[in-house]
């Protein structure tokens, strides 16, 4: 296949998942509808069977995201760097060890894999096995050429020539032991923070409600402590979000919920802070359970943004109304990257293209 082939090919499949990017979404005229758009819609509406954190409705947003992400402007435009190296490159095979975190989280990885013009090997997780051998069905329909670049395998990985693996900071270490000796990415645990002035309005701190309680918060994107100013008023932030209330009804984050504030509760930590479906905790990590977020105050918004700068490898990224924060990106904003927006700002498509 030439690049635009393969640009073609995704760019049809953008099209195709774009239907089911609501529920109750028209359905719309595609060469593809009979074959796959009833299975789909079934896959979408019982995979939470498999795995409870997958929702209807995190699921469909997920699509949508990638549904966005293939539209073929946005992908030439990506890929217009790298143009002079694809047209002369020889396929490798490269194995991505994928998350299954959120739906579909591997998906951008796939993506810079085939667009790069090498042979994907996926292994998955166990948490998200069914939805992206599904959407590669439909995309090897669209280009029949993708078949002899798309496998998955539960097998150990054999014949490789390049690694990317994502899991925990522990993961990260069996990672580099057995796959050090080929070109890799690992990447490790990373979460996102975002850094509050006081002066923001309903309408932002509603988007940093999305940015937090997005996937139920499992997504490295999805920000799991908060920066305030001294004395701030929580009072506002949760009077913000009180629609995110619904998390409650998933049974998974109900329990972990409810486990927390009873671990916390019994700890009589006077900095606890609840709405009954969220707890606020005052905590110098950046990882926060399930259920909860962390918060920290500070008095220099500028001397935070220089501590910020210096913990930049733990941080995938940042959400601030203040231009005072080097990077950051608009509340509401998290779980919407762009192609360009690598995770733990690693060039993916450079990586590839350099093998």
């Amino acid at each position: 296949m030439t690049t635009d082939e393969r640009i073609g090919a995704l760019a049809e499949l953008g099209s195709f998942l774009g239907q089911f990017s609501e529920a109750g979404g028209e359905r719309e005229e595609s060469p593809w509808n009979a074959q796959y758009y009833d299975d789909l819609q079934q896959l979408i509406e019982t995979v939470n069977i498999y795995n409870p954190w997958f929702s209807p409705e995190n699921v469909r947003t997920a699509m949508a995201a990638v549904a966005k992400n293939l539209e073929k402007q946005k992908l030439e435009e990506w890929i217009a760097p790298y143009r002079k190296q694809l047209a002369v490159k020889k396929p490798l095979r490269v194995a991505v060890i994928m998350a299954g975190n959120i739906p579909m989280v591997g998906f951008h990885d796939m993506l810079c894999v085939l667009v790069s013009g090498n042979k994907f090997c996926g292994k998955l997780s166990s948490d998200d096995k069914l939805l992206l051998p599904f959407i590669s069905k439909v995309l090897i329909s669209i280009q029949p050429a993708f078949a002899g670049y798309i496998e998955f395998t539960e097998e150990r990985l054999k014949g490789i020539d390049a690694v990317i693996a994502t899991g925990s900071n522990n993961s990260a270490r069996y990672f580099d032991y057995y796959f050090g000796k080929y070109p890799h990415i690992i990447r490790k645990n990373r979460n996102s923070v975002a850094v509050l002035t006081g002066k923001e309005s309903v309408a932002e701190l509603r988007g940093l409600g999305n940015d937090v309680f997005q996937y139920f918060g499992l997504g490295c994107r999805n920000v799991s402590k908060i920066f305030v100013p001294a004395g701030y008023d929580f009072d506002v932030f949760y009077s913000s979000i009180v629609d995110f209330g619904s998390v409650v009804q998933n049974n998974k984050y109900m329990n972990n919920y409810e486990y927390n504030r009873t671990v916390y509760l019994m700890s009589s930590d006077p900095t606890l802070l609840d709405n009954n479906f969220l707890l606020l905790k005052e905590d110098a990590s950046y990882a926060s359970p399930v259920g909860m977020l962390f918060y920290e105050y500070y008095d220099d918004v500028n001397v935070l943004n220089t501590r910020l700068q210096n913990e930049r490898a733990q941080i995938q990224c940042i959400v601030s109304g203040s231009s005072a924060i080097t990077g950051a990106i608009p509340f509401g904003t998290a779980q919407c990257p762009a192609l360009a927006d690598y995770a733990d700002g690693v060039d993916t498509m450079k990586f590839l293209t350099e093998l």
